[in-house]
């Protein structure tokens, strides 16, 4: 991958806000922005993560109630 590239690819991130940057001489720093990735993740992945606990929940219940009997 080319500086380019990789220059192109962290200005992208950076305007998503999920990289942060700071100046360092003539360095520039890049790090990541967590807040915006818990916020994609809380809207995206714990919708997949409720269906399967659910089914897990409901698995158990069963399992337990056929003990009971």
């Amino acid at each position: 991958m080319t500086r380019q590239a990789v220059a192109k690819h962290l200005g992208i991130l950076e305007e998503a806000n999920l990289v942060s940057t700071r100046r360092q001489g003539r360095e520039k720093l890049h790090y990541i922005n967590p807040v915006p990735i818990n916020e994609i993740a809380d809207r995206w992945i714990s919708k997949f993560e409720r269906r399967a606990l659910e089914a897990l929940s409901d698995l158990k219940k069963s399992l337990e109630g056929s003990k009971d009997e």
